[in-house]
């Protein structure tokens, strides 16, 4: 009686219904603004799936990471402050920053869209404005011409024409020179200081120390007294005026 029980009760255990997971887009003749729906979500995941992306190459985000960095290694101290501290002050500078842009993306585009005003491509084509007159305004014509001899395309006669991909290319390679061109200025002072303890330790004959352990803490210091981050914030910030 006991066997016949348990070989009951393991049966339905040995063939255990799977759960499946199916998606389907149906309805497409007979309701298109369902599909139209169904598409825009779908593109709508697409674009935070790539929003990091969005974020590094469309925004100021990558000149001020970009400097964050050099003056890491310009002080000596290459794992302080940590990498969260710096991006995430970053990306809060960087709010900030395109602050002005957000506040027009989201009168002329997001919120007529979101009370049904407009279609969607015509919310895309009014956020696009005010985001690609920012990068027109901090992309160099070189950078951009150089992508456009990489393309074999025909140059543009006007802003309307550049395409936002090619832009969007432009305006990164700008960002990474001008964030080198900064780094090279915060480099400067010390350097300074690095020469001029490294001189003072060799004149003593302690050729043994390490210049940098010593020069670190004059480094810190000179920092501090200098009032050195709100006084780079506000260049940083004011470099986008």
């Amino acid at each position: 009686m006991l066997l016949p029980a348990l070989a009951q009760a393991a049966a339905p255990a040995a063939n255990p219904s799977v759960p499946t997971l199916t998606m389907q887009l149906s309805g497409g003749q007979s309701e298109p603004a369902k599909v139209s729906v169904a598409l825009e979500l779908m593109f709508l995941f697409t674009v935070l799936t790539l929003a990091p992306s969005i974020v590094l190459t469309m925004t100021s985000f990558t000149r001020i990471i970009i400097v964050f960095h050099f003056l890491r290694q310009a002080m000596g101290t290459p794992q302080m402050p940590p990498n969260q501290i710096l991006a995430s002050l970053a990306l809060f500078m960087t709010i900030i920053i395109m602050g002005p842009v957000i506040r027009q993306v989201n009168q002329e585009a997001l919120q007529p869209y979101l009370e049904e005003k407009i279609g969607f491509k015509d919310a895309l084509d009014k956020a696009q404005v005010p985001i690609r007159a920012f990068m027109f305004k901090h992309t160099r014509e070189k950078d951009l011409s150089i992508f456009y001899s990489i393309s074999k395309e025909d140059r543009p006669q006007n802003k309307e024409q550049v395409s936002t991909i090619m832009l969007v290319a432009a305006y990164t390679i700008s960002e990474l020179k001008t964030g080198f061109s900064i780094g090279f200025l915060i480099y400067i002072p010390f350097l300074i200081l690095d020469m001029v303890v490294a001189s003072i330790l060799l004149s003593m004959g302690m050729m043994m120390l390490p210049p940098a352990m010593v020069a670190l803490p004059f480094k810190i210091l000179l920092f501090i007294l200098v009032d050195g981050w709100s006084l780079l914030i506000g260049s940083i910030v004011n470099s986008f005026a």
